[in-house]
């Protein structure tokens, strides 16, 4: 029996782990309820401070997340973590590695880890993600953690809508214009040199500075952190430079225009989703049929078939 979204919701703000699990759900398969839970959540959110981690497979973001979660708690704030995880190919539902390298946090009620997977929502994860986030901000969580696996994209997109982004990378990381090209230089308010016990180390920071200095950003230049998650080292100074990225946009209303810049992009992308369904239905049935037999029997040119599916 499906319950009533609005007691979903209700459950939700009250702190209900079960009813933010079935919430997200319903988020990420999309569809009218859906919308529905959007609309009920809506005016609970926006209390919650967002972190998003990228970075290549392999750099370590799943043990820096951990490390951070336990960073968080020693201040006794709660944190929800939502793992952006490649589809399985066997199920179709995301991959839970980052839920078992989490496991010890299983049973402390502060934190709720969420993995979710790239498929379901009309307009992909893109749309998904930031409901999902709304759905954990509604829960009473403080700190919100998202780590997304790869840097395509998608990805590259959900982690810079955080309101602090962390752009995480190994010794000899690779070609610097890669990069660029994936955009990782332009979403970075922190980087974080991971394994930084290991060779190449050095070379890595000076490649960073080197593509800031040319990257010339006026206000905010992106602090390199050197980590070495899996037993904690420089943890500490990764809090803090992600605590003063912070208070630099709550300063001068720069996370209140960050938000904004974010709602804008999000709502381009559900009007543009919601377009691409309408032509996906007027590119089917019969009008739609007997256009292609006009265009490709020469009665109709196909700018005219258009303007006669989309009936202007």
């Amino acid at each position: 029996m499906q319950l009533d979204p609005a007691e979903l919701v209700k459950r939700c703000v009250a702190g209900d782990r079960g009813a933010v699990a079935k919430l997200i759900s319903i988020v990420e398969a999309g569809g009218p309820r859906a919308f529905e839970v959007a609309a009920l959540l809506h005016p609970s959110t926006g209390s919650a401070y967002t972190i998003g981690l990228t970075g290549a497979p392999g750099a370590g973001k799943s043990s820096l997340t951990d490390a951070l979660i336990k960073r968080i708690r020693s201040d006794g704030d709660e944190v929800a973590i939502l793992a952006i995880d490649p589809t399985s190919p066997f199920t179709g539902g995301a991959i839970l590695g980052d839920r078992v390298r989490m496991q010890e946090h299983a049973l402390d009620r502060g934190v709720y880890i969420r993995s979710m997977a790239t498929r379901g929502h009309l307009g992909g994860l893109a749309l998904a993600a930031p409901q999902a986030v709304r759905v954990l901000d509604a829960s009473g969580k403080p700190w919100i953690i998202i780590e997304t696996v790869g840097v395509g994209q998608v990805e590259v997109e959900i982690a810079g809508a955080a309101d602090t982004t962390v752009v995480v990378v190994n010794p000899g990381w690779g070609d610097g214009v890669q990069a660029n090209k994936a955009g990782l230089m332009e979403i970075a308010d922190v980087f974080v040199v991971n394994k930084s016990d290991r060779p190449g180390t050095p070379e890595t920071i000076r490649d960073l500075e080197m593509m800031l200095d040319l990257s010339g950003h006026p206000d905010w230049r992106a602090p390199i952190v050197q980590t070495v998650a899996t037993n904690a080292t420089g943890i500490e100074e990764f809090w803090q430079a992600i605590l003063a990225h912070r208070a630099f946009i709550l300063d001068e209303g720069r996370l209140e225009a960050r938000r904004e810049a974010r709602a804008r992009e999000e709502l381009r992308n559900i009007v543009l989703a919601r377009l691409a369904s309408a032509v996906e239905e007027r590119c089917a049935g019969d009008l739609f049929e007997k256009m292609v037999d006009a265009v490709s029997n020469r009665r109709i040119d196909p700018y005219t078939a258009a303007a006669e599916i989309l009936g202007v």
